[in-house]
């Protein structure tokens, strides 16, 4: 697949929402750390056929929530990006503040680290955990969910600070329109779906994100976040 962005020499960031998760398919929050459906999985290489000879070519850095169902999404949809930057020294980068915004069992990270690191039958336990803080998973401080527009920011920030210039961001829903605009505006994005962004200004407060192209996988579904459940 051919993108041919808007700005071709700005910074590129791919944000990508997980595919379906368990939670998503059975309106249940109490799942805890929601893994993917069968669909999502195929949604998930549907993902890689039609990034694997663009973006996974050509992106700097692969970075992912720390939880189960964008790591799952990640490993499935980005694995020649994930092999190729890990054979240069640069493994993933596990951002604990792309958790996913709700305070519910499906939307708190899995905890202990070393729990994480073997769930889903150790498809995780390659990965680098060393980029998590001790306090990951509490829900409180900046994780609580109303830091949410703040947390936000920070990863924009983050994002923009960051030297590369065109990185892969696995995360959620609800934390990726926090990102995008602020707060979490009533703005579909399937799962799966990816959209690619470059930044307003290098130097403005808010690190402001304008949209530049999207992906999304034949099969991608509309899934309701956590926050679209609840309304």
């Amino acid at each position: 697949m051919t993108i041919t962005p808007k700005h071709p020499h700005r910074k590129r960031i791919h944000l990508t929402r997980h595919a379906q998760a368990e939670h998503n398919v059975a309106s249940d929050w109490t799942i805890p750390d929601a893994r993917l459906t069968p669909l999502g999985q195929k949604q998930s290489r549907e993902l890689h056929d039609l990034t694997k000879d663009s973006v996974q070519q050509t992106a700097e850095l692969l970075v992912s929530s720390p939880m189960r169902r964008p790591l799952e999404t990640m490993i499935l949809g980005y694995p020649d990006l994930k092999k190729r930057l890990e054979s240069k020294g640069k493994p993933v980068v596990l951002l604990d503040t792309l958790q996913e915004v709700a305070d519910l069992p499906c939307d708190t990270p899995t905890y202990p680290v070393s729990e994480l690191q073997n769930a889903n039958e150790g498809l995780f336990a390659d990965l680098d955990f060393s980029t998590l803080s001790v306090d990951y998973a509490s829900k409180t401080g900046i994780f609580s969910p109303d830091n949410a527009a703040e947390r936000a920011r920070v990863v924009r920030r983050w994002l923009r600070d960051r030297p590369e210039k065109e990185i892969v961001v696995v995360a959620h829903g609800d934390i990726l329109r926090h990102v995008v605009y602020g707060h979490n505006a009533a703005v579909p994005w399937a799962n799966a779906q990816s959209r690619i962004f470059t930044f307003e200004s290098e130097d403005d407060e808010e690190a402001v994100l304008i949209e530049i192209a999207e992906i999304e996988p034949k099969d991608a579904s509309n899934a309701p976040t956590t926050a679209e459940m609840a309304n």
